[in-house]
């Protein structure tokens, strides 16, 4: 069996964002991806430079780590990256949900997987202008068809005026997906400590750009974990 490459598991803590934020989870962050966001806030897990701190590890052994940390209480499992996309998670997520444990993949929607349609939850968070990285349509799409039938949403960080109106169009073509919109966190140094006020900031201009716009599609979010605990790993 093919082994995964592992950044970190933790938890278990709150999903700090997108759709499922509060709900207690327990981490598997995939180490590898295939884009280099400008403002990526986990190059811990994206950068090959760090490849030597990734754990190579059995699906069997993942399940071993999740099941101790939450206890043996099935809770959601979040797997996140770096892209979890690039690899084969499809074992993990079949030992995990025969023990009543549930799933939730966030990819960029670049590397489209059959295993999706196992998954409780997908969600496709398609980088902006901002980030530096030019989605592929055809790519997302693919996406979309290999989760059909699981609950899927749409969430799309938000920088700036341009990465607004990127929001906009890209939402604008799939309207039957949830949307969540997320201000972005410039701050990207889990030692450098977050400002509450800037994050305040920017999650009011976000608010306040949609209700004037008159646009109630998507639901407005924080980063609920960088509010508690800025940028700092394994929470």
């Amino acid at each position: 069996m093919t082994r995964l490459r592992i950044a970190e598991i933790f938890g278990p803590t709150i999903q700090g964002e997108g759709a499922l934020i509060g709900q207690p989870t327990v981490f598997v962050r995939a180490g590898g991806c295939d884009y280099r966001c400008s403002w990526c806030d986990s190059l811990h897990a994206v950068d090959g430079i760090h490849r030597d701190s990734w754990a190579a590890m059995e699906p069997a052994a993942v399940m071993e780590r999740v099941r101790a940390l939450s206890g043996g209480r099935p809770l959601t499992v979040s797997i996140s990256g770096g892209n979890p996309a690039i690899q084969d998670f499809a074992p993990l997520i079949a030992l995990g949900r025969a023990e009543g444990y549930g799933f939730a993949l966030e990819t960029q929607g670049s590397i489209a997987r059959d295993w999706f349609a196992d998954l409780d939850m997908l969600v496709l968070s398609p980088k902006p202008p901002s980030s530096g990285e030019r989605p592929d349509p055809a790519a997302f799409e693919a996406c979309l068809a290999a989760g059909r039938g699981v609950a899927t949403v749409l969430k799309i960080v938000v920088f700036d005026e341009v990465d607004y109106a990127w929001a906009r169009d890209w939402a604008g073509r799939h309207p039957d997906l949830p949307l969540v919109l997320q201000p972005g966190n410039p701050e990207v140094d889990p030692e450098v400590p977050v400002a509450a006020q800037d994050v305040a900031d920017r999650l009011l201009w976000l608010v306040e750009r949609v209700t004037a716009d008159g646009w109630f599609r998507p639901r407005v979010l924080p980063q609920l974990h960088v509010m508690l605990w800025g940028n700092r790993r394994g929470v």
